[in-house]
C-alpha cells in the first residue's frame, strides 16, 4: 500500500471517529459521557430547586394558615398575650407553648378556688404565676395554635368561662 493511501485512511478514520477516539485514549470522557454528565447535573440542580420551591410553598401555606387562625381568633374576640407582656412568669415552668387563660387573680386563694371549679368541669387546669403578682388559671395546653383555637371554641361554651378569655403564648 502506498503511503498516501495509509495517510488517507488515517485521515478518514480521524474524520469519522472525531475527538472521542483521542479522548478515550487519553482517559477523558467522550462526547456522549459529557452529555450524560450534563443531563445528570441539570437534573440534580432541578431537583434542588424544586425542593426549595416546595419548602417555600410549605412556609407560605403555614403563614396563610396562621393568618386564618388569627382572623378566626379575632372574630371570636380572643386575645393572645406573651408572658413578658405581664411581667414574665414567676416560678411556673410551662410545658406547652399555648394555654387558654380562663381566669386571672391577684389573690392566690381565689385562683385556687377557681382552679377547683374548672377541674370539676372535667378540665386539667394549670396555675400560672406571673411576676406582677397575678395567678392565672390555664387550660387546654397545646403546642399547636390550630388545636388551641378549637379548644377555645369549646371552652367558651363552658359555664365557668368568662367572656374575656385569652391565649397565653409561652415563648
Amino acid at each position: 500500500m502506498s503511503r498516501t493511501t495509509v495517510i488517507t485512511l488515517l485521515a478518514a478514520a480521524l474524520l469519522f471517529s472525531g475527538c472521542d477516539m483521542f479522548r478515550r485514549i487519553a482517559g477523558r470522557p467522550t462526547g456522549d459521557e459529557l452529555d450524560r454528565m450534563r443531563i445528570e447535573m441539570m437534573a440534580e440542580r432541578e431537583a434542588r430547586l424544586q425542593a426549595r420551591i416546595d419548602s417555600l410553598r410549605r412556609v407560605e401555606k403555614m403563614a396563610a394558615d396562621s393568618l386564618l387562625i388569627l382572623d378566626s381568633l379575632r372574630q371570636m374576640n380572643g386575645t393572645i398575650l406573651n408572658p413578658s407582656e405581664m411581667g414574665g412568669l414567676f416560678t411556673t415552668k410551662l410545658e406547652s407553648r399555648y394555654y387558654i387563660i380562663v381566669g386571672s387573680f391577684l389573690d392566690r386563694s381565689n385562683a385556687e378556688t377557681f382552679l377547683m371549679k374548672v377541674s370539676a368541669s372535667g378540665y386539667v387546669p394549670v396555675l400560672i404565676n406571673f411576676r406582677n403578682g397575678f395567678n392565672a388559671v390555664g387550660v387546654a395546653p397545646s403546642d399547636n395554635l390550630r388545636e388551641v383555637l378549637g379548644s377555645l371554641k369549646k371552652v367558651k361554651g363552658e359555664t365557668f368561662c368568662p367572656s374575656d378569655v385569652w391565649i397565653l403564648v409561652n415563648e
